[in-house]
């Protein structure tokens, strides 16, 4: 992913209610209608957010009938980790190197 993609991800699930929806949807694909009964919050409101979701590309919008039921999106949720993955590694290696130096008193 692109840091402009990483940084629209990432502001996308900072909103609570958007990751919640997100893990919800990791269960099983469901429409915005089905999606408001289980949330305290307008179908409307669920709308919205879904649509984040789909801007940024973590979830997809499938029509099924007169109904959308939307999807996570897998591949790009696994991007989404690996990036953090190669991140957190990077810091790791950093703080080895850090710790070394302070232990050899050079």
């Amino acid at each position: 992913m692109t840091a402009p993609d990483l940084v629209l991800a990432f502001a996308a699930l900072g909103d609570e209610t958007r990751w919640n929806i997100l893990v919800r949807l990791a269960r099983s694909p469901a429409s915005a209608s089905a999606l408001a009964q289980e949330f305290p919050i307008s179908r409307q409101a669920i709308v919205k957010h879904l649509e984040v979701l789909r801007e940024v590309g973590l979830v997809e919008a499938e029509r099924a009938g007169r109904e959308v039921r939307y999807t996570p999106l897998g591949a790009r949720l696994s991007a989404l980790g690996d990036d953090l993955q190669r991140l957190a590694a990077a810091w790791d290696r950093r703080l080895t190197g850090i710790k070394r130096l302070a232990e050899s008193g050079d």
